[in-house]
């Protein structure tokens, strides 16, 4: 009975690594997007701030 305990609680922390590594590497495919996307607009409003 212990066995399958610590079986089932493996398979929890698999799970748990697996949805983590999931999250993560849709993460990193949109989050260059939103670093490009804010260096742009801080590189606008310094811009403005400067020329106008």
């Amino acid at each position: 009975m212990e066995k399958t305990l610590d079986i089932v609680k493996t398979e929890a922390e698999i799970a748990k690594l697996m949805a983590e590594t999931q999250k993560l590497n849709l993460e990193s495919r949109w989050m260059p997007f939103v670093w490009a996307s804010g260096l742009i607009i801080a590189v606008m409003t310094v811009s403005k701030f400067l020329f106008s």
